[in-house]
This record gives structure tokens, C-alpha cells and sequence, in this order.
């Protein structure tokens, strides 16, 4: 049906069809929680590589997929609808219609040893992994040249965080083995509902505000050094302990995220130094997941259920410094900051407060501040925890190399650190980064950032 081609290999399209819930539920609309609305509206991937099944052809392959994710779109009936304007409650809802999940079958003239995972704006973007046109999720499977198979899933992110999507795909896997789901979602909203009468401290003010679209349009992230480009590198534990010690001095030990989080913000500041954008505000923002934190003192019941909630439950602390500032601070005084202000977040009436502070403002797009404003802001996430590489097996063995996908249309700056799928004492660091920014990393800190190649993975 369609060819894309590049200087290093090409894809061909088999077929498109749309994969609809075996059992559909009753027709009904499914509003986002408080949370949810804090997402703004775009898309997030990842895709999962995997070495040539021992068993079966592909088209075999394609037929338990498609039939296993049919059975999981009846437990995970709103990726199957489609994100529209409820004219009743006057907002937008998930319509849980069983529209279905766009579904392309797809071959590659390429082996899985030669794609090229260090960059996926050449290897990924546009080939592995679908542009979701329709709906809430969009799925593609590719049988590359050696027989090893790549699958790419394209989510709406108003519907899903990574932990919701690593519990979807992780269902889909089990029920493709012919296992049950290890664990099932819960949709119920009312989890997640605010307190009346609603209260809230001024603290969240500091981390979330109403988004004003912006006023001129000279700001433009799509060319020369300020296109933002995708990389992945791994970090072998060695460095990640020696990042950890220098951030931990003075007696307060920091986390290893909280001490990557410090070495990337100072880079960044550097990096902004040395091309002359001198003493400018700098950002980092980390993504605090909230299940485990609401439903702290709240018995087993209320932890298995924000365990299984399907959606976001995300907050987003950040810490502003000039870059002047930033370059002067040792590791450790970074690593306090970013302690600080980490944990202004980590509490359970914290994020009881973010509920709260959305349900006077639902009727308003809002924004993290780290990103309402023009300055430079990365955003670091953790993917450590979601233990991708054990629980995304088909049925032909475990992931060979997983990893989240941001399109590269996208103009806020990204990081999340994985597991490595060959070592459990080293990182697999996804960078969406502006181009100037990138180039200074890998030219001064390259002892610290190594691409990810086929013979780092062991493919």
C-alpha cells in the first residue's frame, strides 16, 4: 500500500485494519479525571524489538496479536473509542464507542542488528512506529529482514501515562501467551475526585498555572540548532554510582535519578553558557507518579485500586536557576535543589491538593509551569520501575530493546531513563533535546553518554 524509504533502509506497509473489542462495553462517555487535565493534548510512543520467534510464521504471529488485542481492548474499552467534545457536559470526554485501534502490518528491508536505536529520528520516527490519525491508540508490527519484529504503540497521552500504557501492553503480552491478566484496570472515577468543601495549599500554584497561548510567534523549534532532535545512549553503572557519590556529599545521600537529574540540569546550563545564551533561566521538572502516594494510610483495598487506575497520575515539580548560577554549583549543591524541590511533591495532600486546585479551573487549559513559559525546560521522567524488559513477552521471548518514543514534531524538551535490557546496573537514557543542546552533551560528556549499538544490546 505505501513505501518509505531512506538512505538506510525501507518499509513497506502489508495492511491497515482496525482492531475493535472482542465483547464491546454499552456506549457510554468517560470523563478525564482532575489529573488527566493537566495533560496537554499530544501524542507519546514506545516501541518493543524483539529477535526472530522460533515458532511460527509471521502471519501466524500477526493473527494471535490481533485476536489477543482484541480480547485486552474488551478489559481496556476507552483506547478502543475516541477522544471527543461531550456537548452535554460541555467538555471533552473518552466516547467509549469501540471505534477500534488503527492496526498496520508492516515488513522492513532491514535486520534488527543494523537499525540504527542510538538515533530513532532516522531508524524509528515515520517507519517503526505509527502516527496515530484516529482514536486513542494506534499500533503498528513490523517483521524486519532477519525475522525479528518490531512493535510500535502511539497513545493519546490525555488518556494514558507511561504507567498506564506499560500495564496495557503488559496485559496484551499475557493474553497473547494465553495467560490472564496479571493485573486488571479500573476506570472509576470517583478515586480521584475532589474533597468538598474543596481545599487546597498556594504551594501547587508553584507548580501548575492556567496556559496562556503564547502572544508572538518568533519562538521556533523547528530549525537550524534549535530543531529538537531524539537520541538514546546507555550509562554503565560505574558512572551512574561515581554521579550518585559527587551529588551525595555533605552527608545526604541523593537517589540515583535525583543525581542524574542534577548532572543533566547543570550540562544543559553549561551547554547554554557556552553558546553565548548567557545567564538565561534554566528548568528541570521531574514526573512524580501519585498512586502509591494517594493511597497511603488508606488500607490494601484503596492501594490495589490507584495500583490498577488507568490514566495519569502525574505531578510536576520543577527547580529554576540561572545558567550563570548552575555553572558555579557543585553537583551536591545542585542535588540539594532538586531535592527540594522534588519533594514538594511526593506527599499524599499534595497531590490531594492538585485535585482539588483543577476542580475550580476544569473548564481551563492549564500547564506545568516549567513549560508555560519560553526559557529552557527539560522534563525528566523514570522508566526504571516499569520493568518493561520482563513483562513485554509475546510468547517468543523477552524484549531485546524497549523504549518510550516522542515524535519529533514535538517542542518540549524530554528525558527518561530505562533499564538496560543487558544489564541491571546500567541506564538507557531516551533524550529529546534541541539540537545545540545535544551536540555539547555528547561532545563533553561522552565518557558518561554512550550511544546504544547493536553490540551494547547483544543483537
Amino acid at each position: 500500500m505505501a513505501n518509505i524509504s531512506s538512505k538506510s533502509y525501507s518499509m513497506h506497509v502489508i495492511e491497515k485494519i482496525v482492531v475493535h473489542a472482542q465483547e464491546p462495553c454499552n456506549n457510554h462517555w468517560l470523563p478525564f479525571t482532575n489529573l488527566d487535565l493537566l495533560v496537554p493534548p499530544f501524542d507519546v510512543g514506545s516501541f518493543f524489538c524483539y529477535k526472530k520467534p522460533s515458532l511460527g510464521n509471521f502471519r501466524t504471529t500477526l493473527d494471535s496479536l490481533k485476536d489477543a488485542l482484541s480480547r485486552a481492548l474488551t478489559l481496556y474499552y476507552p483506547l478502543a473509542g475516541e477522544i471527543l467534545w461531550n456537548t452535554v457536559a460541555e467538555e471533552y470526554q473518552i466516547h467509549c464507542n469501540n471505534r477500534g485501534v488503527d492496526f498496520v502490518e508492516a515488513v522492513a528491508d532491514v535486520e534488527l542488528k543494523e537499525l540504527n536505536l542510538y538515533n530513532p529520528d532516522e531508524s524509528i520516527e515515520g517507519r517503526l512506529i505509527p502516527k496515530k490519525l484516529h482514536g486513542v491508540l494506534a499500533i503498528q508490527v513490523t517483521k524486519l529482514k532477519c525475522g525479528g519484529i518490531v512493535i510500535g504503540c502511539m497513545f493519546d497521552h490525555r488518556a494514558a501515562d507511561g504507567y498506564s500504557a506499560n500495564m496495557f501492553i503488559s496485559s496484551w503480552a499475557e493474553i497473547t501467551r494465553s495467560e490472564p491478566p496479571s493485573m486488571l484496570p479500573s476506570f472509576q472515577r470517583s478515586i480521584l475526585k475532589p474533597r468538598h468543601p474543596i481545599t487546597y495549599s498556594p504551594s501547587i500554584g508553584n507548580v501548575y498555572a492556567l496556559y496562556e497561548p503564547p502572544t508572538d510567534h518568533v519562538h521556533n523549534n523547528n530549525k537550524g540548532d534549535q530543531l529538537l532532535v531524539n537520541r538514546v545512549f546507555y550509562i554503565e553503572g560505574e558512572h551512574l554510582n561515581n554521579m550518585q557519590l559527587l551529588a551525595s556529599q555533605n552527608g545526604h545521600k541523593r537517589s540515583k535519578l535525583e543525581a542524574f537529574t542534577s548532572f543533566l540540569w547543570k550540562i544543559v546550563a553549561l551547554s547554554m553558557e557556552d553558546s553565548e545564551n548567557y545567564n538565561k533561566m534554566c528548568s528541570v521538572a521531574l514526573a512524580v507518579d501519585g498512586r502509591s502516594r494517594l493511597s497511603q494510610g488508606d488500607g490494601e483495598e484503596k492501594e490495589k485500586l490507584m495500583a490498577s487506575h488507568f490514566g495519569n497520575v502525574l505531578s510536576m515539580p520543577f527547580g529554576s536557576k540561572r545558567s550563570e548560577e548552575l555553572k558555579e554549583m557543585s553537583l551536591s549543591e545542585i542535588g540539594k535543589e532538586v531535592n527540594k524541590f522534588l519533594h514538594t511533591a511526593t506527599s499524599k495532600s499534595h497531590f490531594l491538593d492538585l485535585i482539588d486546585w483543577v476542580e475550580e479551573r476544569r473548564s481551563h487549559p492549564l500547564v506545568a509551569i516549567a513549560f508555560a513559559s519560553k526559557e529552557m525546560s527539560v522534563m525528566v521522567s523514570s522508566g526504571t520501575r516499569f520493568h518493561i524488559m520482563d513483562k513485554m513477552d509475546f510468547g517468543w521471548g523477552k524484549v531485546a530493546f524497549g523504549s518510550c518514543h516522542v515524535p519529533s514534531e514535538r517542542s518540549d524538551s524530554y528525558v527518561m531513563t530505562l533499564p538496560s535490557p543487558t544489564n541491571d546496573k546500567d541506564w538507557v537514557v531516551y533524550m529529546h533535546l534541541p539540537k545545540k543542546q545535544m551536540n555539547y552533551i555528547e561532545l563533553h560528556a561522552s565518557y558518561m553518554f554512550k550511544p546504544l549499538n547493536a553490540e551494547y544490546l547483544g543483537i
